[in-house]
C-alpha cells in the first residue's frame, strides 16, 4: 500500500485523529522466577512470545535466590562437608545462561534486585513452593556487595550502553508483611536508599525504582510501619467496594521519603490487579473484586500523585497486571479473560510507560506445577505450550499501528507510521455486566455462567482514504472459536493428557474465525461486524 499521508484516512467521516498509541502490553513480559528460564519449554515459549507478540522486556522474581548461586558463603559439598568460605564469592554461571539467552532473542531484562540469598538473610521463613527468602539482609554492606558485583560483571560481560537500557527495581511488593518482606516500611526504604547509591555509584545512567508495592486499597492498614489488619475490617464488610476511596500502597510515602533525602526515583513501579483481601473482625479473609475500569481510574490516579510530586518526570511501570492475583484463578483460561484485558489496555494505553502481563507462561512455580492442562495459571499459553484465548488477544492487539486513528468505547482504529497499514481490534465486553469486572473462580465450570451474558455487538465503521482493492483478514475469538478451555472441558476436563488430545486442543486453540474484507474501488472498506458476547476480533491488511 502506497504511503498515504495519515490526514488522508478518515473514519466515520472524521479525519484521524494521529496521535501516539504506545504498546504498553507488549513492552514487558512476566516470568515467575530466574531458574524457570534455564528450562527448554520455558525458552521455546519465551521465544515464541517475543517473535509472535513482541515483548521488549521480561521481569521475574529471584535473580538472587540460592537455586541460582550467585552468594557463596560457604564452597558446597555435596556428600562432603561444606567448607565455610573466608568471604562471600559471587558466581553468575547460571545468571549468564539466563541472560545470554533473554539478550539473544530480541529481549532486554527488567531486572528485579531480590529476593535474599538463605546466607545473607535474618530470617529463615521461606514463601512459595521453591522457598524464597524475603527478609532484608544481615548485614547491607554486603547486600550493597551482592548489587555491585552483579552489575559490575554485566557491563563487563555486556557493554555499559547496553546495561543502561535495562530498568533496575528494587524488590517486589515489600508492602506485603511477611509474604514478600519480613521488615519495616522504613527497612525498605533504607534498603532501596543504599541500592541506589551503589547503581549510581557505578554509573550515574543506570535506571533505578520503586517501590513495586502490591495493589490499591481503600483503607489505611498500609499508613504504618507494618500492615494493620484492623483497619481492613470495614473495608471487608463493605456493603460496596467499588463506592470506597482506593489509593496506591506506600507511593506518597515513598516518593516523600525519598525527596527529603534526595534520594533518585527513575521510576516508579507498582501492581495493580483489580482486586483485593480484606481481613474482617474474625481474621477471616474475605476476597473483594472491583469494577472492570478499575485498572484504568487507578493509573489516572498514580499518574496525578507522581505530577503533584518531588519526581513529575518519573515513569510508571505497572509490573505485575492481570485479572487477578492468583495462579489458581480459571478465568485466566478463559475467553472472558481475553475481552477484559483487551478492554483494559486499550484504556490505559496513554497511562504508563509498560503494563507488564503476570504472566506470558504456565511454567510458573510458586505454588508448584499446576494441577492439569488448564488449572488457572497466569500464562498466555499453558505448560505444553498451548495458546490460551489471551494469547490471541495479546496478538491481535500486537497488530495494531502506533498511530491511533480513532477510538470507541468498544474498540480502536489505528495505523502504523512505518507501513501505512490500516488495522483495528474490537470487542464485546457485554453490556449486561453492567461495569462488573469478570471476577475470580475456583472451578472452570464456575466460569461458564458467564456465557449467558449479552447481547451481541454490532460494530458498524466506515474507513476512507485506502487503496481501492485492500485486502483485510479479519479474525475473531469467541465462545465457539478458540474457546480452548471449554474443549478442554468437553473432554471430561483430564489432569494429564495424552499426545493426541494435545495436537487436538492445540488445533481448537488456534482456530479463530477467519474471512477477508475488501476495500472498494473508491478505498473504502465498510466495517459490519456481529460480535457474540466476549468476542474479540482484529482488523487488518493481509500479508
Amino acid at each position: 500500500m502506497a504511503n498515504l499521508p495519515l490526514s488522508v484516512i478518515s473514519v466515520d467521516g472524521q479525519p484521524g485523529e494521529d496521535v501516539p498509541l504506545v504498546h504498553v502490553w507488549s513492552e514487558c513480559a512476566g516470568a515467575g522466577r530466574a531458574n524457570e528460564a534455564l528450562r527448554a519449554d520455558w525458552q521455546r515459549q519465551f521465544t515464541e512470545a517475543v517473535d509472535v507478540l513482541g515483548f521488549k522486556y521480561v521481569r521475574f522474581h529471584g535473580l538472587f535466590h540460592d537455586d541460582m548461586f550467585v552468594y557463596r558463603e560457604s564452597y558446597g559439598g555435596g556428600f562432603g562437608p561444606n567448607t565455610p568460605l573466608e568471604a562471600p564469592v559471587h558466581t553468575f554461571s547460571y545468571v549468564d545462561k539466563v541472560f545470554d539467552f533473554i539478550l539473544d532473542s530480541g529481549t532486554r531484562p527488567f531486572v528485579e534486585l531480590g529476593f535474599m540469598p538463605s546466607e545473607l538473610a535474618t530470617q529463615t521463613g521461606t514463601v512459595f513452593w521453591w522457598g524464597a527468602h524475603c527478609s532484608p539482609p544481615k548485614d547491607m554492606a554486603r547486600w550493597v556487595e551482592l548489587v555491585t558485583t552483579t552489575v559490575e560483571h554485566w557491563i563487563g560481560r555486556y557493554g555499559l550502553d547496553e546495561v543502561r537500557q535495562w530498568p533496575f527495581e528494587v524488590w517486589n511488593e515489600p508492602n506485603l508483611v511477611p509474604h514478600f518482606w519480613t521488615g519495616t516500611r522504613t527497612e525498605y526504604f533504607e534498603l532501596y536508599k543504599a541500592t541506589v547509591k551503589a547503581l549510581k555509584g557505578i554509573d550515574a545512567g543506570l535506571r533505578v525504582g520503586g517501590p513495586s508495592s502490591s495493589v490499591f486499597v481503600p483503607d489505611d492498614r498500609y499508613k504504618g510501619e507494618v500492615e494493620d489488619r484492623s483497619k481492613e475490617h470495614a473495608t471487608a464488610a463493605a456493603a460496596d467496594v467499588d463506592a470506597l476511596d482506593w489509593r496506591p500502597v506506600w507511593i506518597e510515602e515513598f516518593l516523600t521519603w525519598c525527596a527529603e533525602r534526595q534520594v533518585p526515583v527513575d521510576f516508579v513501579s507498582t501492581h495493580t490487579y483489580p482486586t483485593d483481601y480484606a481481613f474482617d473482625s474474625n481474621g477471616v479473609g474475605v476476597p473483594l473484586s472491583r469494577y472492570i475500569d478499575a485498572t484504568r481510574d487507578d493509573l489516572t490516579l498514580l499518574r496525578k500523585l507522581i505530577a503533584e510530586s518531588a519526581y513529575p518526570d518519573a515513569e510508571v511501570h505497572i509490573t505485575e497486571w492481570s485479572t487477578s492475583p492468583s495462579s489458581r484463578d480459571r478465568m485466566h483460561d478463559t475467553v472472558f479473560a481475553a475481552a477484559s484485558i483487551t478492554r483494559s489496555y486499550l484504556q490505559c494505553a496513554a497511562l504508563a510507560e509498560s503494563i507488564s502481563y503476570w504472566t506470558f507462561t504456565d511454567v510458573f512455580e510458586e505454588g508448584g506445577a499446576g494441577l492439569g492442562p488448564f488449572h488457572g495459571g497466569f500464562g498466555l499459553v499453558n505448560e505444553q505450550g498451548i495458546h490460551k484465548p489471551t494469547f490471541h488477544a495479546f496478538r491481535m492487539l500486537g497488530h495494531l499501528g502506533d498511530r491511533l486513528l480513532a477510538s470507541m468505547p468498544h474498540g480502536a482504529v489505528t495505523r502504523d507510521s512505518r507501513t501505512s497499514a490500516v488495522s483495528a481490534v474490537f470487542f464485546n465486553y457485554p453490556d449486561d455486566m453492567g461495569g462488573k469486572s469478570i471476577g475470580s473462580s475456583d472451578s472452570y465450570e464456575a466460569t461458564r455462567h458467564l456465557r449467558e451474558q449479552g447481547p451481541n455487538r454490532r460494530v458498524r465503521h466506515s474507513i476512507a482514504g485506502l487503496e481501492p482493492g485492500t485486502a483485510f483478514l479479519v479474525e475473531v475469538l469467541d465462545w465457539e472459536h478458540g474457546n480452548v478451555a471449554e474443549a478442554w472441558y468437553q473432554l471430561g476436563s483430564p489432569v494429564n493428557l495424552s499426545r493426541e488430545a494435545t495436537r487436538h486442543l492445540g488445533a481448537v486453540a488456534d482456530a479463530l474465525l477467519r474471512y477477508t474484507l475488501t476495500a472498494s474501488d473508491t478505498g473504502v472498506l465498510e466495517l459490519d461486524l456481529d460480535l457474540p458476547p466476549w468476542a474479540v476480533a482484529s482488523v487488518r491488511q493481509s500479508d
